[in-house]
């Protein structure tokens, strides 16, 4: 069986979010699963050196436009959340509760966080609405929070980072295809023919 995509996201990135929306459906197209592994940008970047975009002078008038233009080319519904950027430890956290515990329920998680702070405005660092988006997704909302706090869980968010940091991972969405890396939803064009045809 082909090895899995790996795809490393942040729940307060927008480009994770328009490439999260297209990677399920073009993973079953080859065959593939996808491993949606969870990092914190914020760590990432004191690292790099990088800001979020929204931040940088000038350039932060175009990522705005950008977020929105791309999710139409995708044909994602987007609207610019408020605040931006935020806080997705907690966030993380519950994505790994449930990949660990149910798996089943993990995925359509991740999607309905994205799409609910993306796209409906809501505030998914709030605990109330991630207690929300955990209940709507199916998940027992209140034990998937209370294991949120486990030291277990807290180790293993940091071990991702780590090991996003150790890959080379400095923004989101980053993609490994049969060790590949593909950075941003922009290449998923680049990751299909990789899919596709092999190396090139």
């Amino acid at each position: 069986m082909p090895s899995p995509i790996e795809f490393y996201f942040d729940f307060s990135s927008p480009y994770s979010y328009i490439g999260a929306e297209q990677m399920d459906p073009l993973a079953a197209r080859f065959g593939r699963q996808v491993d949606y592994k969870p990092t914190l940008l914020g760590a990432v970047f004191r690292i790099s050196g990088q800001r979020p975009l929204t931040e940088i002078p000038i350039k932060g008038d175009y990522s705005r436009r950008d977020f929105a233009r791309s999710a139409r080319f995708a044909n994602v519904a987007f609207r610019m959340p408020d605040p931006f950027p935020i806080s997705t430890v907690q966030a993380a956290r519950a994505c790994l509760v449930l990949q660990q515990e149910r798996p089943d329920l993990a995925a359509g998680f991740i999607h309905a966080a994205f799409r609910a702070y993306f796209a409906q405005g809501r505030n998914i660092a709030e605990v109330e609405v991630l207690r929300q988006v955990l209940a709507e997704s199916g998940a027992n909302a209140g034990a998937v929070i209370e294991a949120t706090g486990r030291a277990q869980i807290k180790d293993r968010l940091k071990s991702l980072v780590d090991e996003s940091i150790a890959r080379g991972v400095f923004g989101a969405p980053y993609i490994f295809v049969d060790g590949e890396p593909f950075w941003g939803s922009d290449r998923l064009p680049q990751v299909e023919r990789w899919l596709a045809s092999g190396p090139f």
